[in-house]
């Protein structure tokens, strides 16, 4: 069982993971993720807020919970991706750092630089 699936069941699916397989429900199922992705929504948002404020439950009461509280619905969101420039990918492979440290390092650098950095590597692409 993965996210998926425990957000489908809750969702619309409607079946209880957590019978069908109790041991493997208990450890793959992750509340603090599925709380952060029911947030999302409008309908659910008071719903994670309040599991959120419960943390201590146990992980089958917070997952039934959300299974018989929350309206059967076809929920969906994108995930958020941050795009990569080419500064980016170019700061990242002259520094060999990750794009999360490139994100830092990119306003500390001089243009000049930057473009520097752009003709040699992407002229070799």
């Amino acid at each position: 069982m993965n996210l998926s699936d425990f957000l489908n069941s809750i969702n619309h699916k409607k079946n209880n993971l957590f019978q069908e397989n109790e041991e493997f429900a208990e450890k793959s199922y992750l509340p603090y993720i599925v709380n952060r992705c029911l947030s999302y929504f409008p309908d659910t948002i008071l719903h994670a807020n309040l599991m959120n404020m419960n943390s201590g439950l146990p992980k089958r009461m917070q997952y039934e919970y959300y299974l018989n509280s929350i309206r059967k619905n076809k929920r969906f969101s994108k995930t958020h991706k941050n795009e990569m420039t080419d500064e980016m990918s170019v700061v990242m492979k002259h520094f060999s750092i990750s794009r999360s440290k490139a994100r830092e390092i990119i306003p500390l650098l001089k243009t000049e630089f930057l473009d520097e950095l752009k003709d040699i590597y992407l002229k070799n692409h």
